[in-house]
């Protein structure tokens, strides 16, 4: 199975929809000592990328969805940028691997909560990258390096599942009082 350059493993068990999937993977001589790992690893211990949003943002700043996605789409993209050449970012993004990917979309309350995580993230040695909004200088979201979830979970175990809620209308409660007054 060599070819020129390359070292071809022979097939990656990828989840789908439709059931298992299997699909060739390419690996380059350079990644070679983590072929054994990356093709045989069980279906049960995925690469997983987590994706951290502000509830705050939302709920009390009143920003839309799509700016909060977008947030977390830009750590998303800059944590795998910075490390292509790691073998588990390789096989996250291998054309055959695309569409299988697991992600996790999770929130913390605020900017203290999201760099407090960075900073455990860095301690225990987990690449992420924290997504600073400039010119602002403010922290609004986080991505994991992908990584197998067995790895990662652990340290996002504190987190909820992110969900949306419309934002409260900042006039909602005035007017709730007045609609009161006026049924009384």
């Amino acid at each position: 199975n060599m070819v020129p350059g390359r070292l071809v493993a022979t097939f990656a068990v990828l989840r789908a929809a439709s059931g298992v999937v299997r699909s060739p993977v390419v690996i380059r001589p350079a990644m070679a000592a983590s072929v054994s790992m990356v093709a045989t690893i069980p279906g049960d211990d995925p690469l997983f990328q987590y994706i951290v949003l502000r509830r705050d943002l939302q709920e009390k700043e009143g920003w839309p969805l799509g700016s909060l996605v977008a947030q977390g789409a830009h750590a998303a993209v800059a944590v795998v940028a910075e490390h292509l050449e790691d073998p588990d970012v390789r096989a996250y993004i291998a054309p055959g691997a695309v569409d299988g990917m697991h992600k996790a979309v999770v929130e913390v309350k605020g900017e203290a909560q999201l760099r407090t995580l960075s900073q455990r993230l860095a301690d225990a040695g987990i690449p992420h990258k924290l997504w600073v909004e400039q010119p602002e200088n403010v922290a609004t979201a986080l991505a994991s390096k992908p990584a197998r979830k067995s790895v990662l979970a652990p340290h996002f175990k504190k987190c909820q599942l992110s969900t949306w809620r419309t934002p409260a209308s900042p006039t909602a409660p005035a007017e709730a009082a007045l609609a009161a007054n006026e049924a009384s």
